[in-house]
């Protein structure tokens, strides 16, 4: 029997005798009719055959023959699903949407690679080995993060993106709208945050920071834009979990309305990376007020349970000098500046909570106090996401040192693009641990799960961020879905060498396997 490779890999999967062999002739049979023309929109365009949908009630008809048959029944796991492939058709058993989802990716990964182009190609056997797979997430939260503030990449692209994420079974799509160096959503009742906020004069030069290239950068993305994108997402079984800024990382916000700022004035879409002293004030009503208006807008555009306001970064400098912050600390009986950053954080948490969302935020929102029902994404190494979950927090693990993928992936610099200085080899990708061993095992189902970030200060065209992307993300959505106890490196890499070419056909750059 050949090798079946799959990514990620099967919580368990069988082979059997036998095969079945899809034609001209093969039908669909959905019990969700929108899953069974999904599928076909998958299958059509490579073999050319018409592949027919017909709805599918609860039982399995017994004369359904040269068919595939998605139908509702009861599996292990809400994202579970169970596929069994024998001669003369194939059956995927789900229970709910995202099931059928995942089962109708790995049809595709089953049959030749051939299927994942976009027109018709003569001479393929379009084959399904028999297997029997029974199959479930390790994970309920599976995710990728791409910053667009740095550099702005079109709807296209972030589509692209979107159907590679599902082809691994990610579910979490991590979307950084706002930064010191730009602005990207649009607010209509703040006009300004796109209008200034979106552009920065130019951009700091990879080799020398202090240096320039004179070229303008920006854009935004349209509220109808962003809505597109989050039903695109959702078709697709992912989640558009959205980052707005605060109170630090928001000088393109500070540009468009300088009163938002402790100074007031002054303030310039930033040109260069870092950390930026100036942050929101902390004293002023009316920054609530514009952040709750913002988020507003926000929440009627993104559905998501979840909204990511960073959190990270915010230097103190400001608020030690602001008379208005100043005068906050000793009106609530704060300590410091790190206990008014998490009253801060209160206020916009509660907001959201009332509005049945819940509050995600990068592990710096710790310091000062975690806000009550505050989820944490660990991101300094594991530490934070420990102490979290330990104290009864949910979390979300994603260690710079095993899932920052706008990292190098190699020693040898100077045969790879500019990246951020630290490195991360695909080796260790594949060593994630997503649930560490200091947290309790009565505090382990807090690890929600975990995903890959990409951050791009130095990756300005979508294929440097599929280079970047690839294969390391591969290795996350494998152990976020699987997670092994053992992690055979060379049994990884065999397996990508067989995998990779799908990329190819699909149009996928990647950085290719060391020899």
């Amino acid at each position: 029997m050949a090798e079946i490779t799959l990514f990620p890999q099967p919580h368990k999967l069988e082979r059997k005798t036998g095969a079945f062999r899809i034609n001209r002739h093969t039908r669909i049979f959905a019990a969700d009719s929108a899953i069974g023309e999904m599928l076909a929109d998958y299958l059509r365009p490579a073999t050319g055959f018409e592949l027919p949908v017909h709805p599918l009630d609860d039982d399995i008809p017994a004369d359904a023959q040269n068919a595939i048959l998605l139908a509702s029944g009861v599996v292990d796991a809400a994202e579970g699903y169970r596929l069994e492939v024998e001669p003369g058709r194939a059956v995927v058993t789900a229970s709910q949407r995202a099931g059928f989802l995942h089962g109708i990716q790995t049809i595709r990964q089953l049959l030749p690679q051939e299927i994942l182009l976009a027109a018709a190609v003569e001479g393929v056997d379009w084959t399904l080995p028999g297997v029997v797979i029974s199959d479930r997430p390790a994970f309920g939260w599976r995710g990728l993060h791409l910053d667009v503030c740095r550099h702005m990449f079109p709807v296209a692209f972030i589509k692209k993106f979107i159907d590679s994420m599902a082809f691994y079974k990610f579910n979490i799509f991590h979307w950084h709208l706002t930064e010191d160096q730009g602005w990207r959503i649009e607010i209509k009742k703040y006009p300004r945050l796109t209008e200034v906020g979106a552009y920065r004069a130019e951009t700091a030069l990879p080799q020398d920071p202090s240096q320039y290239d004179g070229v303008p950068h920006g854009g935004f993305y349209t509220r109808d834009e962003a809505r597109d994108v989050v039903a695109y997402a959702a078709e697709r079984g992912i989640t558009v979990v959205p980052e707005i800024e605060l109170p630090g990382h928001s000088v393109a916000a500070l540009a468009s309305y300088p009163e938002l700022g402790c100074l007031g004035e002054g303030y310039q879409v930033r040109r260069n990376w870092g950390i930026e002293d100036d942050i929101y004030c902390a004293g002023k009503d009316e920054v609530f007020a514009f952040l709750k208006d913002v988020l507003s807008e926000v929440l009627e555009v993104f559905p998501s349970k979840y909204i990511h306001i960073g959190g990270d970064e915010a230097p103190k400098v400001r608020w030690e000098a602001c008379p208005a912050c100043q005068a906050r600390i000793s009106a609530e009986g704060l300590a410091d500046e790190h206990e008014l950053q998490s009253w801060f954080i209160r206020q916009i948490e509660a907001w959201l909570n009332d509005r049945g969302r819940n509050l995600v935020g990068w592990d710096e929102i710790l310091e000062g106090g975690l806000a009550p029902r505050a989820t944490v994404m660990s991101w300094r190494g594991s530490d934070g996401g420990i102490a979290a979950a330990n104290a009864g927090h949910d979390v979300i693990m994603t260690p710079n040192n095993y899932c920052y993928l706008d990292y190098y992936q190699s020693e040898d610099r100077e045969s790879e693009p500019p990246a951020i200085n630290a490195t991360l080899p695909l080796k260790q990708v594949w060593q994630y641990e997503v649930v560490p061993k200091q947290i309790a095992a009565d505090k382990r189902q807090h690890i929600l799960g975990g995903q890959g970030n990409i951050w791009t200060e130095y990756i300005p065209r979508s294929e440097q961020v599929e280079y970047m992307m690839f294969p390391r993300a591969i290795a996350i959505a494998d152990v976020l879905w699987h997670h092994p106890d053992e992690r055979d490196y060379a049994a990884l890499v065999a397996r990508l060498r067989r995998h990779l070419p799908a990329l190819d056909i699909m149009g996928v750059n990647y950085r290719p396997l060391d020899d």
